[in-house]
């Protein structure tokens, strides 16, 4: 059954098949309901922008079915409060939520700048589909139908976006981790991700679906 895939703010996603949803990194810059009505919920790492425990808990508490796979330094934080409901995963992982058949990939965050340590981070390839790789250039070792791209970061630069894309090799790829990529700049990046990368690239707006 085909994916469809709404866009939140940031680096959140929501995927929903079947009557089940899940959703990616629903973060400080995302909206404060963003992991309401979430069957599971991933998290790739601890940085703000990507975990919010008020966001996390309200979507537990809402769902009590609803359940978090995400690395050691988040589950830290949150296990407690809802014992068994979240999962420690890693890289070469693999399992299954609300239906959705999930590998984990990558451990370690981009680097910012050698003088800040690196904190770990994992990628989620999402039935075999779409990878959301966090806050990392991770690749994994396998074919990806959809790339969500982090297109702008404080860790990156278009040259490395393009590469990363190239690299990866996807059918199309779709941008996140944008919400500090103003709109002047935004047509630079659709025309030089788009003309360079080699794989169709769109973006869409938060609140905004497409199918899979």
């Amino acid at each position: 059954m085909s994916l469809k895939l709404t866009k939140k703010t940031h680096a959140c996603v929501q995927l929903s098949k079947d009557g089940r949803t899940l959703v990616i990194d629903p973060g400080t810059f995302s909206e404060s309901d963003a992991a309401l009505g979430a069957d599971a919920i991933l998290v790739t790492h601890e940085h703000l922008d990507h975990f919010n425990e008020e966001r996390l808990r309200a979507g537990l508490e809402a769902n009590p079915a609803a359940e978090i796979w995400t690395l050691r330094s988040v589950a830290e934080k949150i296990s407690a409060a809802f014992p068994g409901r979240v999962h420690t995963v890693g890289h070469g992982d693999a399992f299954s939520a609300a239906g959705f058949d999930i590998q984990v990939y990558g451990e370690l965050h981009a680097v910012i700048h050698p003088d800040i340590p690196r904190i770990t981070n994992i990628g989620f390839l999402v039935d075999g589909s779409v990878f959301h790789p966090g806050d990392a250039l991770t690749v994994p070792d396998r074919a990806v139908d959809t790339l969500m791209l982090p297109v702008m970061a404080p860790w990156s630069k278009i040259s490395e976006v393009i590469d990363y894309v190239r690299e990866v090799g996807p059918r199309r790829a779709i941008d996140i981790h944008d919400a500090l990529l103003t709109d002047l700049a935004r047509p630079i990046y659709d025309s030089q991700i788009g003309g360079l990368g080699g794989a169709e690239h769109g973006r869409l707006s938060p609140g905004d679906s497409t199918q899979l």
